[in-house]
């Protein structure tokens, strides 16, 4: 458990203009597998998580995969 200063029960952090952006996601460096996801979260402030859905529906942090504006 944590405590960041920008969250708090009527506060959130500030969202950079890539939500809702598709991008292309692989996981080890692999880019002969890449996956279709969608920016679902990107903090513009702390704590700067980035949460991509991917296109099975589940979600993945940014600093789990490397991820690029989609190429599909």
């Amino acid at each position: 458990m944590g405590n960041v200063k920008t969250i708090t029960h009527d506060q959130f952090p500030v969202q950079t203009g890539d939500v809702g952006r598709q991008v292309s996601v692989i996981f080890h460096y692999d880019t002969g597998n890449p996956v279709k996801g969608t920016i679902v979260r990107d903090d513009g402030e702390e704590p700067y998580v980035t949460i991509i859905r991917l296109e099975d529906g589940g979600h993945i942090l940014a600093t789990e995969c490397q991820y690029s504006l989609s190429l599909f």
